[in-house]
């Protein structure tokens, strides 16, 4: 790979950095003129922040938006780069940006959400197969546990075993991927504790 290849590749890792930054639930609670979430309930500039201090409409915005971030950086990315043996690190890379912007937002000095929604969207681009997995995980557990939290860590604990079964090829990414899904969710898993 030569040092343009290079170049094209670093500013694709930036602008999904910079897609995962735009805080979605802020905008959407400015433009409905609803409190910022960021000042109340929990604080987290999420979709079920943004349910607890607003309404259905706009966590439903906020989750289609967060997720539509993931979609975007990865079909940029997967337009962009080549196709040779490098593809496969360079589109992990862009994966871990556009997540890493969403909990880690520039615009938000470097605070954002939990990254649930943009690490489905994200993942859909990548392999529609292991995607659908999470989402369909996640939903459920919704469903079943009624607690946002418990279902975004059983998903993010999952998430490995359905790379390994369903797209191999990005089982490390996966791995990556549950770790700092855990580790934004380090208050909730202190709270849930306290509470067992």
């Amino acid at each position: 790979m030569n040092s343009p290849d290079i170049a094209i590749n670093i500013a694709i890792l930036l602008t999904a950095y910079l897609l995962g930054s735009i805080p979605t639930a802020v905008i959407v609670c400015h433009c409905m003129q609803i409190s910022d979430p960021r000042q109340k309930g929990s604080g987290n500039p999420g979709a079920t922040n943004v349910l607890r201090v607003g309404n259905k409409a706009a966590a439903v915005m906020t989750l289609a938006g967060d997720l539509l971030k993931g979609l975007a950086a990865i079909w940029l990315a997967q337009y962009l780069l080549p196709t040779d043996h490098s593809t496969t690190l360079w589109m992990a890379l862009a994966v871990l940006a556009v997540l890493g912007g969403h909990i880690w937002s520039v615009f938000l000095r470097f605070n954002g959400g939990k990254g649930v929604a943009t690490t489905v969207g994200a993942c859909l681009a990548l392999d529609w197969h292991l995607g659908l997995a999470q989402a369909i995980c996640w939903l459920a557990l919704i469903g079943l546990l009624k607690v946002s939290a418990l279902a975004a860590l059983g998903m993010a604990l999952l998430t490995p075993l359905f790379a390994w079964l369903l797209a191999p090829q990005w089982l490390l990414l996966s791995l990556l991927i549950s770790c700092i899904l855990f580790a934004s969710h380090h208050q909730n898993i202190s709270h849930l504790l306290k509470k067992a």
